[in-house]
């Protein structure tokens, strides 16, 4: 199971910026992100080197934010393995809130990310069909 930094921002110029600046000033590597926006406010969604100390900066920094359960589950890089991975999920009657991308740095392979209301269950779920957890 992963550590998720969800950040509510103030959907105007530069907030985005603003939040890697912090990161960047306290050495905390993005290792993935996705950003939804809204009419005034929207979310940002970061794996980060060090979830903690994130939380801690963005917080002094006046940040809004909060750390969430994820799952990351590693995929080979080839057509139909998204499909495949949510064909399973489907499957076990699972139901997912939001998903987004990011890279393992070692094997250069995709991870998806995963957010459901029963992380885990789904955890269990998909490493008993065989799936790379995270």
């Amino acid at each position: 199971m992963l550590k998720q930094v969800s950040i509510f921002a103030e959907n105007k110029k530069g907030t985005f910026q603003a939040i890697t600046e912090i990161l960047k000033r306290e050495e905390i590597n993005i290792l993935g992100s996705a950003t939804m926006d809204g009419v005034d406010f929207g979310t940002v969604r970061m794996l980060v080197s060090d979830t903690d100390k994130a939380i801690h900066s963005l917080k002094a920094a006046g940040f809004l934010c909060r750390v969430t359960n994820i799952i990351g589950v590693e995929m080979e890089d080839k057509t139909g393995s998204l499909n495949h991975l949510l064909q399973e999920l489907s499957y076990g009657n699972i139901n997912l809130d939001y998903t987004y991308l990011c890279f393992n740095r070692e094997s250069g392979k995709p991870i998806i990310i995963l957010h459901t209301d029963d992380i885990f269950e789904v955890e269990n779920h998909l490493k008993s069909k065989g799936f790379a957890v995270q």
